[in-house]
């Protein structure tokens, strides 16, 4: 194992190992070679050593190697020699253990080395005696001891173990010292262990006495490699002392002087730990926690079955992370299958353990840590063989799924090869900042094995992607997907999937672009990339990125630096001026707290998107992280080494070694160096100075924040100007003195900007892309990358082709316009900046790059002679993007089925799919090849012909026709072309038969096309059904008859694919007739070929041809009958893209008079010459023309006569709409006759003419008077519509009108027949409307109704006559409203019988009113009556009978209309009307025949006292009433004084003889019979004259006094 990397970058020794001393202390060491052999743990002290020392440690070592741990634990009981004072300080020592020296976050400074790490930050150890027991010794602990501490490990070499071992012994012997006696030995060692105790103790020798070794062992040593206790070590070491000493041991008590310096040692030891409990109580180790990382990730692991197999993982983190292991993404659950899994976690080290591996134990295994700050996760594969012979099949087909695994063959050998296939690519993709992606594919992988999947990788740019927040991958079984849950620029690259199983595996890659995200102020810069740490530690973190390839339009100016504390959402600017060099170191961090960063580009405009967050970096040291990355803790297994250095308090330290400026910007400086190597017990600090290189004098650049690092970066140093630099140490004793000042630094970029690149040369690569090669920057330093440009030529436009730093000199640029010709530009990038572009490229057409042509197919043999042979061919399906310019054949024989060897056939190129091959042999079979060629080279030659013999063709008919194709296809036809055949028979050929059957068909189902031979070597093929494929042939006849068929043509699908277009014929404004084709689906190398009657018209004198891009056009310079006939166009390159276009003789006559229209063009015109009437009178002369250019010219005719703009005419052209106007103020007698206006726009010529005569012209001019006057008219008050009339819901008339032009002074007045209506409200014209209301209209409102305006600008009026039909009219409306105001039909029970009736807004006579019974007419009688009260129309039905029973209809006629009301009188309706009927009945002749009193009684009757009171009245009622009289609601009690008397049944009669007062009260009278009763009363007021007098007399006094 590697050595920590605190021991690689510091030497930690002492001058006092380094020579007479170790050299003792191995010979010690040799002699108790028998007692301890113990070097598992030790120092890296010696690393220094020369190999002669080595050598000699190796000799020592190899002695004590033979001692085991077992032996060291039987001799663990046999100290029987321990003295109190031994106790006494191996209990000191204890003391300093359980206070905190064990634990493993604890580092103090080793003062003798020039670059000893600073005291860090620790937590204390929580584990008890017993854990720490049995805590693995693997881990670094570092311990304190007096003033130094030394962090060990674990070494590999055998010579690094002898100086643990050495290092080991000194640190035994120099704890070995006692308090008051020490032990000596009886021989004559015994001065040298005197003096080796004196030495151990002053710390002036590392040797010490065998005994003194023996009694008092290295505790943390000897407990960590023994696992017992600290005091069972220390007995075990006194016993194995005695035991190898064999001699008496005596005792003499210790020297003051020795006694003083031990206890100086224990205070300076507590003084220690005290400082550092101190430190752990203000650590806050919420700053420190950091994400899970594997220290050691998992192995994969292939086993046979019923073995153990043992996964380990190793896991750093704050808080510590936990670990969860998973099986196919599945946790596994050691308590669903006991004894199957054994997890386990003890410090740091996790173990999955699965025993008696079956071969459903095949999987991926993960573990997964997590902790607050996120999960990580390590994947291993576990692969379990079976032993031949012992394959069970029913398992190999259960089902088991697993995911990928890294195997070399599946477990049974089944599948040798695999091959592997990818469909459904991903292509080049582009994205946006921002957006999300997804990459993927299907995966095809031959043979398939159920059980086993491949394992699939993801790389960008060659470095495998990890899973993360920013990317996920996926596997379903047969497709893997890349997704980008937000692209990011970083994201940018060449993207490969690699798919292994086994031993084989096969990849495929694309480029993913990231454009930038569009930005939030317009010509800002874009985001900067990769943002990252390069170096951390307390002090400052300087973080690093990528300049965009985006400036927004303008140079970049810097940029800003934000950051943001790890669990906050905070940011903050880091710089208050812009930076430009792509590192700055940010200070002001909070020692242990960990941050993100961000970076934002700044030009003039403004300040662009910020770039994608950092990871995030604690603010710690190197060697602080690498602690706290080692938890959890192990046992003290650190070494102590003691100096010669006198033990005292206050050291001032030494000046730093070694200052350098290790970075220089215009921006920073930033500053190194190594720590004193006398430096007191206690930490330092540092101060930095500096002073201009000319001077001496010295300013301390960190007055306020000392620095704790050996690192730290100056800023707002002047640019340009030189200073030196230099180091002070300080703590509590001081500061120290200064270190060597540096050379002379100059403040500015020291990494200068890269040149820019040369030589731009792009090629084409596809029809979208274009390789960029150039040669690199010379001299470049820190080279990032490279931005490459691109710009449309002529565009001046430039767009990046990349937004990612690429490396190297050549580089593909997609997303190109194909056809478009585009130039390059390449600049480098450094961290000090953009490059100069370099020169622009030449200019390059984006179009596919030339390879050679596919092979050519279907060979066949089209003549044979004695000793020649005629050979056909079809011609390549894919040409390589170049045209084909030639075939070489080549020929072998064959005898006897042996082939020979391959003859060229022809030296020169063919450029027909046919050739003649002579001086062959008669009767020899020969086979064939042919390979096409074009300028990228020849192709690869075609398959080998079958076997055709050389021998003459006597036949007399003609051979095949050869070269069949089909093109033009449609879905219901399609052209068929070929070639005559070569070998025509003993006549020439005369004609042809075509035919043709569905590709799945038959040989006995062809059919021909043609009865008749046709001459042509084309045919259009009609009547095909859609969809059906086809295929066809094609034989020659001549006088001797019918030859063989062609090679078949086909099949072809009768379709018409999507895009397809047809040649349009165009006939420009020149007369030029032209035919025209587009093509969509062209290759960057298609061309179009026009042929006459399928022959090419190259050449042809008659025809022009012109192609751009994918349109052509083929004109005709001279359109005649010789020009009849079919043109077609094809365009090569593509699937058979073809069209064609007939011109006959109907087609012929047409475009040539549509040429001669446009040779001679007219204007059109859209509207002719016409004239309108406008508002003041004026007359309008108006036509409009289709379009008209700025170049037309307008003549305006009048009577033969050319007129002109001026006082009487008014001229006007409107270019855009075509309007041609021309204005008269007013028409006069002269002004008749005919209008013309002639137009001319170059040669195209028109014109509009008007006649204006006669009555026509009067009709016009009267109308323009007219119209003259209305204008007159409203410029004063006028009415905008005149006087109407309307009937409101309300069934009331409102005459109207709509006046204009009103202010405050108009009046306005109306009239009915010539007399003044008076109005009660005035007029308001804020709506412009005036109004009379005329309610409950009639007879008598007829009438001629008239409204004046007026004011001082003139008057108008307006009449409107109400009478004879106007009057009619207006009635049956009112009439008609008043019918629809009718309310429905009601039924109503009365005293008579029932009633129908409905309610009228109201009733006019005007308003004919019918009733009808079941649909006939009522006669009215006096038991049926109708009539109208008020609003009530009704119909009143006397004494109903079951015979009124019916549907009643109620008519309202206004005139004109009939409007009818229904309801139905039978049923329930009629039953509860007559009920009610009966009872209203009831109830009149109970009121009829009710006792009621008629008249004769008052209210208050007055008399005198002593007057008689005669009061008569008439009762009335049937039967006669019953009388009775009541005095205060009393029955009244008659005597002689108060008598009373009814008579006749219809009078009673009251009398009191005398009045007295006692007369006084209310009486009522109370008749009765049985239909009702009902009470009288009146009220008697008796009075006395005197008093009234008094009365009178005392109220007249009052009212005087009053007055008064």
């Amino acid at each position: 194992m590697s050595l920590p990397f605190y021991q690689k970058l510091h030497q930690h020794y002492d001058s006092s190992y380094r020579n007479k001393d170790l050299r003792t202390t191995m010979s010690h060491y040799q002699q108790e070679k028998k007692s301890s052999a113990i070097y598992t743990h030790g120092s890296t002290a010696y690393s220094s050593r020369s190999s002669a020392a080595h050598r000699q440690e190796s000799e020592a070592f190899s002695q004590a190697s033979a001692a085991s741990y077992q032996q060291q634990a039987s001799r663990a009981t046999a100290s029987t020699h321990a003295s109190a004072a031994s106790r006494k300080t191996a209990s000191a020592y204890d003391y300093g253990y359980s206070h905190g020296l064990t634990d493993s976050s604890l580092m103090l400074e080793d003062y003798s080395s020039k670059l000893s790490p600073q005291p860090k930050r620790a937590k204390k150890s929580l584990l008890s005696g017993e854990e720490k027991e049995n805590l693995p010794s693997d881990y670094m602990v570092p311990i304190f001891s007096g003033r130094q501490v030394h962090v060990s490990g674990i070494t590999d070499t055998e010579e690094e173990r002898i100086k643990e071992a050495a290092a080991y012994i000194a640190q035994r012997n120099l704890l070995a010292s006692e308090e008051g006696i020490t032990a000596s030995k009886q021989s004559t060692a015994s001065k040298k262990s005197a003096v080796s105790k004196q030495s151990a103790v002053s710390k002036h020798s590392t040797a010490s006495k065998e005994s003194a070794v023996s009694k008092h062992s290295a505790v943390s040593k000897e407990s960590a490699v023994s696992k017992h206790s600290a005091v069972s070590k220390r007995s075990t070491a006194s016993q194995e002392s005695t035991s190898s000493l064999h001699q008496e041991e005596a005792f003499e008590k210790k020297s003051r002087k020795v006694a003083i310096r031990e206890k100086a040692e224990r205070l300076s030891l507590t003084k220690t730990l005290e400082e550092t409990e101190a430190f752990h109580r203000k650590l806050n180790e919420d700053h420190l926690l950091h994400a899970p990382e594997f220290v050691i990730k998992p192995r994969s692991h292939t086993v046979w079955e019923k073995e153990n197999v043992k996964l380990h993982c190793s896991v750093s983190g704050w808080p510590e992370p936990r670990v969860t292991w998973y099986k196919n993404q599945v946790p596994i659950n050691v308590h669903a299958n006991p004894g199957k899994y054994i997890i386990e976690s003890r410090y740091g080290m996790h173990t999955l353990e699965i025993n008696a591996c079956n071969f459903e134990d095949t999987a991926q295994y993960r573990a997964s840590a997590m902790n607050v700050k996120g999960e990580l996760s390590a994947y291993a594969s576990v692969v379990v063989k079976r032993y031949k012979g012992e394959f069970d099949e029913t398992r190999f087909h259960a089902g088991v799924s697993t995911l990928p695994l890294s195997f070399a063959v599946t477990p049974y050998g089944y599948a040798s090869k695999f091959e592997i296939h990818f469909d459904d690519k991903f292509d080049v993709s582009f994205g946006r900042e921002g957006e999300t992606m997804s990459l993927g594919c299907r995966v095809v992988i031959t043979p398939e094995i159920k059980h086993f999947q491949p394992e699939i990788q993801w790389y960008r740019n060659g470095a495998p992607v990890s899973p993360s927040k920013w990317v996920q991958t996926h596997w379903s079984g047969d497709r893997a997907t890349l997704t980008f849950s937000h692209l990011n620029k970083e994201d940018e690259g060449l993207y490969t999937i690699r798919v292994r199983m086994g031993e084989y595996y096969e990849q495929y890659s694309a480029y993913v672009f990231v454009r930038d995200a569009d930005a939030e102020i317009e010509g800002a810069p874009a985001a900067p990339l990769d943002v990252m740490c390069l170096d951390a530690n307390k002090d400052y973190i300087i973080i690093s990125w990528k300049q965009p390839a985006v400036d927004g339009g303008s140079p970049i100016l810097g940029y800003f630096i934000d950051k943001c504390e790890v669990g906050t959402d905070s940011w903050s600017q880091c710089n208050d001026t812009p930076v430009k060099f792509a590192r700055f170191p940010v200070t002001g961090l909070i020692e242990g707290r960990s941050y993100i960063f961000r970076v934002r580009a700044v030009n003039k405009t403004g300040i662009g998107l910020p770039s994608r967050v950092s990871e995030p970096v604690a603010a710690l040291d190197p060697a602080e992280k690498a602690r706290l990355k080692s938890r959890p803790s192990a046992p003290w297994t650190g070494q102590i080494i003691v100096t010669e250095e006198e033990p005292s308090e206050g050291i001032v330290p030494g000046p730093p070694t070694d200052l350098s400026v290790t970075e220089a910007t215009r921006s920073y400086v930033v500053l190194s160096w190594k720590p004193p190597g006398q430096r007191g017990h206690e930490g330092i600090l540092y101060f930095v100075e500096k002073c201009d290189a000319e001077t001496e004098n010295w300013q301390r650049v960190n007055t306020e924040l000392p620095v704790k690092s050996p690192r730290f970066a100056l800023f707002d140093l002047a640019e340009g100007k030189s200073y030196r630099f230099r180091v002070r140490c300080s703590n509590s004793a001081g500061v120290g003195e200064p270190s060597e000042a540096t050379e002379v630094t100059v403040v500015g970029d020291k990494l200068d900007i890269p040149k820019a690149p040369g030589k731009i040369i792009p090629s084409r690569n596809t029809d979208t892309s274009v390789v960029v090669s150039w040669e690199e920057s010379k001299d470049a330093k820190e080279l990032v990358g490279y931005y490459i440009e691109s710009s449309v030529v002529g565009s001046g436009k430039w767009e990046p082709c990349n937004n990612n730093p690429v490396k190297g000199p050549r580089f593909t640029c997609h997303g190109l316009a194909t056809g478009q010709s585009y130039i390059f530009r390449v600049r480098a990038v450094n961290a000090a900046g953009l490059s100069e572009y370099s020169q622009d490229s030449e200019a390059i057409e984006v179009k596919a790059a030339i390879a050679a042509p596919s092979p050519p197919y279907d060979i066949t043999c089209l003549e044979s002679c004695r000793d020649s042979m005629v050979l056909g061919w079809k011609q390549p399906d894919k040409s390589g993007g170049a045209e084909i310019t030639g075939y070489y054949v080549n020929y072998r024989e064959v005898i006897d089925g042996v082939p020979g060897r391959w003859r060229e056939a022809n030296i020169k190129a063919v450029s027909d799919e046919a050739y003649k091959i002579s001086n062959l042999k008669e009767n020899m079979v020969y086979q064939f090849q042919v390979a096409a060629m074009n300028i990228a080279g020849l192709g690869v030659p075609s398959a080998v012909s079958a076997c055709f013999k050389c021998e003459e063709w006597t036949i007399a008919v003609p051979g095949p026709p050869h070269s069949v194709k089909c093109s033009e296809v449609r879905k219901t036809s399609l052209v068929l072309q070929w070639r005559p055949p070569i070998h025509s028979g003993r006549t020439p050929v005369t004609g042809y038969f075509v035919d043709l059957k569905e590709a799945s068909a038959k040989d006995d189902q062809w059919r021909g096309l043609n009865e008749a031979a046709i001459k042509n070597t084309y045919l259009r093929v009609q009547g095909l059904k859609e969809g059906a494929s086809y295929v066809f042939r094609v034989r020659a006849i001549n006088q001797a008859g019918v030859g063989k068929p062609s090679d078949l043509a086909g099949p072809v699908v009768a379709e018409t694919r999507p895009g397809t277009k047809e040649v349009v014929v165009n006939v420009d404004d020149d007369g030029v007739i032209s035919l025209n084709f587009e093509c969509d689906q062209m290759t960057p190398n298609s061309q179009f070929n026009w042929s006459k009657d399928y022959v090419s018209t190259e050449g042809s004198p008659r025809l022009d041809v012109e192609s751009k891009g994918n349109k052509t056009k083929m004109t005709f310079k001279d359109l005649g009958t010789e020009d009849i006939g079919i043109y077609s166009c094809d365009v090569t390159d593509t699937d058979g893209i073809a069209s064609s276009y007939l011109i006959d003789e109907d087609e012929l006559k047409r475009l040539l008079a549509l040429s001669q229209e446009h040779k001679f063009p007219i204007v059109p015109v859209k509207s002719e010459l016409a004239v309108e009437i406008l508002e003041k009178g004026q007359v309008r002369f108006w036509m409009q023309a289709e379009k008209l250019s700025a170049n037309t010219k307008v003549t305006y005719i009048f009577n033969d006569k050319e007129i002109f703009e001026g006082p009487k005419y008014k001229m006007h052209v409107d270019r855009n709409t075509g309007i041609i106007e021309m204005f008269m103020e007013k028409l006069q007698d002269e002004d008749e006759g005919t209008y013309t206006f002639q137009l001319q726009d170059g040669k195209a010529v028109g014109h509009s003419t008007l006649v204006l005569i006669g009555d026509v012209y009067k009709k016009l001019q009267k109308e323009a008077e007219f119209q003259r006057q209305e204008w007159i008219r409203k410029q004063g008050p006028h009415f905008a519509e005149y006087l109407s009339w309307e009937v409101t819901g309300e069934c009331n008339v409102l005459l109207k009108c709509k006046v204009a032009n009103i202010k405050k002074e108009t009046h306005i007045v109306w009239y009915k027949d010539e007399r003044e209506i008076s109005v009660d409200e005035k007029h308001d014209f804020k709506d412009g409307i005036c109004t009379l209301l005329i309610t409950e209209f009639s007879k008598k409102d007829a009438g001629i109704y008239e409204v004046i305006l007026k004011d001082d600008r003139g008057k108008d009026k307006s009449r409107l006559k109400l009478v004879d039909e106007a009057f009619k009219e207006l009635m049956t409306e009112v009439c008609k409203t008043i019918a629809l105001s009718a309310t429905d039909l009601k039924i109503q029970s009365t005293a008579e019988g029932i009633r129908l009736y409905s309610f009228v807004t109201y009733y006019l006579d005007d308003l004919k009113v019918n009733w009808s019974h079941n649909g006939t007419a009522i006669k009215y009688t006096d038991r049926v009556k109708s009539g109208v009260t008020g609003e009530q129309i009704w119909l009143q039905i006397n004494e109903p009978t079951p015979n009124d029973k019916g549907k009643y209809v109620m008519e309202l006629f206004d005139g004109k209309t009939g409007h009818q009301k229904t309801v139905d009188l039978s049923g329930q309706a009629y039953d509860e009307a007559f009920a009610e009927f009966q009872r209203l009945k009831q109830a009149a002749i109970a009121e009829k025949n009710r006792a009621r009193v008629l008249g004769g009684l008052p209210d208050v009757v007055t008399i005198q006292e002593g007057k008689a009171l005669n009061l008569t009245c008439i009762v009335w009622g049937d039967p006669t009433p019953e009388v009775s009289w009541l005095k205060n609601e009393k029955p009244l009690v008659t005597d002689d004084h108060c008598s009373v008397k009814f008579e006749a049944g219809k009078t009673a009669y009251f009398t009191i003889s005398g009045v007295s007062t006692a007369d006084s009260g209310k009486y009522g009278l109370v008749v009765k019979n049985k239909y009702g009763s009902e009470i009288s009363n009146f009220t008697i007021s008796v009075f006395i004259p005197e008093e009234e007098a008094r009365k009178a007399t005392e109220q007249h006094q009052k009212g005087n006094k009053k007055s008064k």
